[in-house]
This record gives C-alpha cells, structure tokens and sequence, in this order.
C-alpha cells in the first residue's frame, strides 16, 4: 500500500490513507507530504475526499487486510465510490509496462528485491513495486526510465491473478493462507492459474523441484534454478567466507564465475539463483550481476541485522511460517557457529496458527531459547481455543515462556540474550528500536 502511495504521490496527487498504528513507515510517508489518519471514525477522513465535492475525483484503493466493516470501507461504499483493491491498481499499472512478477509462498520479497536492484544498476533499469523497503534506496518504490517493473505478485486473497508478466518467477508453493484457500490442492491450482496468465512469448522461471503442469502455459518458455545440479540455472564451488557467499552459477549457456553475496543462509543464495537467472535472461552482462550482487544490502526486516558486535548479536526478521522460520534460525546457526540463540516470535493470525501449531513447534525447537508472544490477529476475530499456547504446548525445548508483547523488552533486559532474534509479521517490528537500544546499551 505505502508503495502506491508514493507512486500517486510521485505522479503529482494528493495522496491519504489510514493504519492502525505509526510506524516507521508511516512517518516516512507523512515527511513524503502524504496524509495519514489513525483513528477509524468517519469523521477522520479529510474533507477534501469526501461527498460530494471529492467523489468524482477520487480513487480509493484498499488492501484485503483491512476489516469489511471498517467505517471508512463502509462510509465510502455507501456513498457510491468506486473501490479498487490495491492489486487491482498494481494490475492496471504494470498492464501498461513489461512487467517482472515474482510469486510464492516464501522468498517473494527478497527476490523481488534483489531483481529490482540488479535490473536498475543495468542498462536495462526498471521502476518496482516492493513489499519490504530496500536498504539500498531506503524505499518500497523505485521509479525509472524504461518500461520494466519488477513487482511482488501476492498469493493472498488470490490478489496476483490481476497481473500478467512478461517474465515469472515461483519462488515456492508451501501451504499457506488456508483460511482463504481451505486447502493446499486449491493453493496450487490458483498459483497454476497465475502461471497462464503469463503473457505470450514470455518466461517463467520456477524453482526446482517444484510440482508444476507445464500444460497450463505451453506460450512460454520455461526454466528452473536452485542448488539441485539438475536446475538450468544452479551454484557450484559455494563456500561462506568474510561474510560472503562465494560461488559460481551454472547457467544454460555456461558458468558465471566468483559471485558474492553479503545475506547469510542458503536460501538467500537460491533467491540470489533466481535474480541472475532473471538477468542472465534480459541480457544483462554477467560483469554488471556481479558487481550489483556484490553491493546488494537486502532488506529490512528480512534476515535484517541491528547489532553484530563480539558476543552480541541481534537480527530482526518477518518471518511468519515455519519453513521461514526454520530457515532464518538455521541462517543464523550458519553465520554465527556456537552462539546461544534465543528468539521472540508473534505469531500471525489465529488461523494460520491453528492449521500450522505443530509445525511452527517444530521450527521454533531449533532455538535455544523461544520466547512466544500473543497472537496478532491483523483481520481475524479470535478462534476460540487458539492461542500462542497451543504452539508452546507442542514444543520439546526446556527453556520456552510465553509472555505479553509489552513485557518484551524488559524481559530482553533482564535476561540479555547472545544472539536474539525477533520474528513475525504483525506489530513485533515495534520492538526492535527499543530491543536495539538495549543492545547497544552494553557496549
């Protein structure tokens, strides 16, 4: 949302918009000249939008995370606006452009990223809508010259079957927002309907191994990356020194030699797999992938570290299912070998949580010490007995408590963990100044 907001903004717009809470973003948006309200009554709105004199003149774009019966939703449905969903407005955008759209269930946002960085540092340069705010240009927006934009395409709410890229990328088709799709088998025939929508003549890349009909698109050319050797696109000789990965990439027309990415774990290496392989195809020179590799700084809140002194660590991450927090707790067992780790989770929405409890135990065991927060429940009314509780109920490590958000940081005080780490999606991001402090504190 807060990228359309400045894309309007940028167009010359009076651009508005409502959140629940501040946030980092939001003040970044208010210094961009961009309105935010945080109280839901009506009477909020600005009146500049409002019936009659801003009805023909206004565009209300919403995000599916916002509740039905919200009464700004209400007040503007009532009077008659047109509403559009915020992948709606994406859609009609990027049917304008070449689009690069990359989906899946986990990865989206650091490929995407990484996509974007690699095309912009080319001859190709590109504009991209991003779901999390690179480091490198300190925004979720980035605008250029030619006709290529890299945008995110999201499963939920089936909201990327409004796109139709020139170039895809499946990063994963892990179950996932069940409470829409009720079951794994719809999730995948929706992400195959996804897939023929990709323009005639265009490409897909997917990751490999991945259970596909290629049927579904026989217009497109189609190619696969990952560590498998099989992959079209793989790495070979990759090593993990000075904090780098080092390695060289198989590709269908050879070997791009001495990559070297600064994002610690394994998965990033297959994210950074699908981003040389997406350049590799549009042409752009294996000398200009390196170099924007090289100097990639990711993404916050995505394996996003805040403090790395000796004996000291601290890393904030949006991970929200279990196979992303398996993989960032096991990055951290890679980068940092023999350092105690204990992690603070909020778990994200009741559902998610009842159908994945025993699978976010599993994860969550990988620590040393877990620290379990109430549940954020973003959209959803309470399920009656799901709580954070019936996670820790599962879990087999001795040390685990269950506490309050609020208690958090003065449990991080009290206790000052080696190697922390913060993970989930919902309001835990208010921690981590707070957290940072406290770190640095004892230096």
């Amino acid at each position: 949302m807060s990228a359309l907001a400045r894309y309007f903004r940028a167009g010359g717009y009076q651009v508005a918009g409502y959140d629940r809470t501040s946030s980092a973003i939001t003040d970044a948006l208010e210094k961009e000249d961009i309105q935010i309200i945080f109280d839901d009554n009506v009477d909020a709105i600005p009146s500049s939008y409002k019936e009659p004199a801003g009805k023909e003149d206004t565009l209300v774009i919403y995000t599916p995370a916002i509740p039905a019966n919200h009464p700004g939703m209400k007040y503007f449905r009532e009077q008659g606006y047109t509403l559009f969903k915020r992948a709606q407005v994406l859609g009609m955008i990027a049917d304008r452009m070449r689009p690069v759209a990359v989906a899946g269930t986990h990865g989206k946002t650091t490929t995407s990223t990484m996509i974007a960085h690699v095309m912009k540092q080319s001859i190709l340069d590109c504009s991209a809508f991003l779901g999390g705010i690179s480091k490198n240009y300190d925004s979720n927006l980035l605008l250029g010259e030619s006709d290529w934009v890299v945008l995110e395409a999201d499963e939920f709410d089936r909201s990327f079957l409004f796109l139709h890229p020139e170039v895809a990328v499946i990063t994963s088709m892990d179950a996932d927002h069940l409470d829409i799709y009720h079951t794994h088998e719809q999730l995948i025939k929706t992400f195959h309907q996804f897939i023929s929508q990709v323009r005639s003549g265009g490409r897909i890349l997917m990751h490999y191994g991945l259970s596909v009909d290629r049927s579904v698109n026989p217009e497109v050319t189609w190619f696969t990356y990952g560590l498998d050797e099989k992959a079209d696109y793989y790495a070979t000789e990759l090593s993990y020194r000075d904090g780098y990965h080092i390695f060289n990439v198989h590709t269908p027309e050879g070997e791009i030699h001495e990559i070297h990415l600064g994002l610690p774990g394994k998965v990033n290496v297959e994210n950074a797999l699908a981003a040389i392989a997406v350049a590799h195809l549009l042409g752009i020179s294996e000398e200009s992938i390196k170099k924007s590799l090289f100097l990639f700084k990711g993404v916050r809140r995505r394996f996003d570290i805040r403090v790395n002194t000796p004996g000291q660590v601290y890393i904030d991450d949006y991970a929200h299912h279990p196979v992303e927090l398996k993989a960032a707790i096991e990055s951290a067992r890679e980068m940092f070998p023999g350092m105690k780790i204990t992690g603070i989770f909020q778990p994200h929405l009741y559902t998610r949580t009842r159908d994945f409890a025993r699978a976010f135990a599993e994860s969550l065991d990988l620590l040393d010490t877990a620290v379990l927060l109430n549940i954020y429940p973003a959209r959803e009314k309470p399920v009656p007995g799901i709580t954070s509780r019936v996670i820790l109920d599962q879990m087999k490590i001795k040390d685990k408590i269950l506490i309050n958000k609020e208690e958090a940081v003065a449990w991080v005080e009290k206790y000052r963990p080696e190697l922390l780490l913060t993970l989930g999606a919902g309001d835990i991001d208010r921690l981590v100044e707070p957290v940072e402090k406290i770190f640095n504190k004892e230096q």
